[in-house]
C-alpha cells in the first residue's frame, strides 16, 4: 500500500512538472529605451475645432530593446508641461506600433485636461514609453519640445455673443465669437466677463456650429428680452439698426455680462 502511495505521488510530481510554461519563468529586462524622432524640437502647431479630424502631428521613434523571450511590447505616448521633469504626465495615445498619426482631437483634449492654456502658444515636452506586456519596467525615451496652441472646449449649454462691441466684432472666424456660459450650478444665468467697446453693438446667438461661417440663425435681441418683460441695465440699449441688437453705451473695457432669465434681469457690472 506505501509503495501504491509513493508511485501515485511521484506521477503527480512529474506530470506537474511537465505542465509547467517555461515562458512563465523567462526573464525579460530592458536594455536600450525607444529614441524619440519626431516631432522634432522646434515643431509648431495651433490646433482648431474645425480641424479636429486632421493630423496635428506624426509621432515616430525607434523600437525599444529587451534582453529574454519578449512578448508584445506596449508604447504610451506622453506630454507635459516643459520644465515639469514629467512629474504629472499625460496620456496622449498607446500603441504597439512604432509610430502615430495624432488627430487634433486626440492632442487638444490631452493639453486642456492637461492645464495647458487655451488660445496661448505652450512649450510641450514630449516621449515614448515602453513597457513589456502591461506591468513591466518602463523605458522611458528622450524628450523633444514643441509648442502647441490648443483651442477651448466650450460647454454644450453655452450660449455664444457676436458684434461690434465685443472683442470678435461680427465674425465667426477662428472662433472669434465670445462663449456665454451658464452660471456654475445654475440652469438659467448665463455670465462672461467681456471686454465691451462703447458705442457699439452685439447679440446673443443660442448655438453655434463652430465653422467660419457661424450660426445666425437662432438668436435673441433686444426686443426680444423686452417683450418678455426683463429689467435691462441702462448702460444697454436698442441699437435701432433694423436688426434690434443691444448697443453698448458704457465706456470701453472689461464688464460682467449677466442675463438672468429667473429673475428677468440683464446687469452690467
Amino acid at each position: 500500500m506505501k509503495n501504491i502511495v509513493k508511485i501515485s505521488i511521484f506521477s503527480m510530481l512529474f506530470a506537474t512538472i511537465l505542465s509547467c510554461n517555461p515562458d512563465d519563468h523567462i526573464m525579460v529586462t530592458p536594455s536600450e529605451a525607444p529614441k524619440l524622432l519626431t516631432p522634432a524640437a522646434g515643431f509648431s502647431i495651433v490646433l482648431s475645432k474645425e480641424t479636429e479630424n486632421n493630423v496635428a502631428a506624426e509621432v515616430k521613434w525607434d523600437a525599444a530593446k529587451y534582453t529574454g523571450s519578449q512578448t508584445v511590447v506596449n508604447y504610451t505616448i506622453e506630454i507635459a508641461k516643459a520644465g515639469t521633469n514629467f512629474a504629472n504626465p499625460i496620456t496622449v495615445a498607446t500603441t504597439t506600433e512604432f509610430s502615430k498619426s495624432l488627430k487634433v482631437s486626440e492632442l487638444n483634449p490631452a493639453l486642456v485636461n492637461g492645464g495647458f492654456v487655451e488660445k496661448q502658444v505652450n512649450d510641450v515636452e514630449i516621449r515614448i514609453k515602453s513597457v513589456v506586456g502591461t506591468s513591466g519596467i518602463p523605458q522611458y525615451s528622450n524628450v523633444n519640445t514643441f509648442k502647441a496652441t490648443p483651442y477651448r472646449v466650450p460647454l454644450a449649454s453655452s450660449h455664444w455673443l457676436v458684434g461690434a462691441a465685443t472683442p470678435g466684432g461680427w465674425s465667426w472666424e477662428g472662433d472669434s465669437e465670445t462663449e456665454f456660459p451658464l452660471v456654475t450650478g445654475k440652469t438659467n444665468v448665463y455670465q462672461v466677463t467681456v471686454v465691451l467697446k462703447n458705442g457699439e453693438a452685439f447679440r446673443e446667438f443660442l448655438g453655434n456650429n463652430f465653422t467660419n461661417d457661424g450660426n445666425w440663425d437662432s438668436s435673441r435681441n433686444y426686443t426680444y428680452y423686452t417683450g418678455l418683460g426683463f429689467t435691462i441695465d441702462s448702460e444697454l440699449v436698442n441699437a435701432g439698426d433694423g436688426d434690434a441688437n443691444f448697443k453698448y453705451t458704457g465706456p470701453t473695457g472689461p464688464r460682467v455680462l449677466t442675463i438672468d432669465n429667473a429673475a428677468k434681469k440683464i446687469t452690467l457690472d
